[in-house]
């Protein structure tokens, strides 16, 4: 192999890396994270999981731009995994940049149907720009609350 041939071959193989290290969550990695997170509820009680899905050294939880949200069906935000300072606020009539509704949608879906998906803007934790993101919502069972996730587009 040429010296030319090496160079190039070194450059590609970092790209790979590099843009490896920066991908985003995947949609069966999102749906797996809010299997994990119900699961946990139901094995260790609705307190002790809010408190690991807010922790964001918490890696069970938190994976690139994956965590996990919580909200009651009043729209109090119950767990954040992205920003904890969320907690205990009444987001029901959240926008985001388009002006849609998110939170109440969500509480709709856990509603009516149980768990659901939704589309909305959102800021990306990891890149910090302003991005599609599909939301995964699941009612928490026994509760009148849901939990959420979503990757960004």
């Amino acid at each position: 192999m040429n010296i030319a041939k090496i160079l190039v071959t070194a450059v590609l193989m970092n790209f790979v890396v590099a843009t490896a290290a920066v991908a985003g969550g995947t949609e069966q990695e999102a749906r797996a994270m809010l299997d994990k997170g119900i699961a946990y509820i139901k094995a260790h009680g609705s307190e002790e999981a809010f408190k690991a899905f807010s922790d964001p050294a918490n890696k069970e939880f938190h994976d690139r731009d994956l965590y996990l949200y919580a909200y009651d069906f009043k729209g109090v935000n119950i767990a954040h995994g992205a920003n904890p300072k969320m907690i205990g606020k009444n987001l029901y009539e959240l926008k985001d940049t388009n002006g849609k509704v998110i939170i109440k949608e969500m509480i709709d879906l856990a509603k009516s149907k149980g768990d659901g998906t939704t589309e909305y803007m959102w800021t990306n934790p990891e890149t910090k720009s302003l991005q599609t993101k599909l939301g995964f919502v699941a009612r928490i069972p026994g509760q009148d609350a849901f939990l959420g996730t979503g990757i960004y587009k």
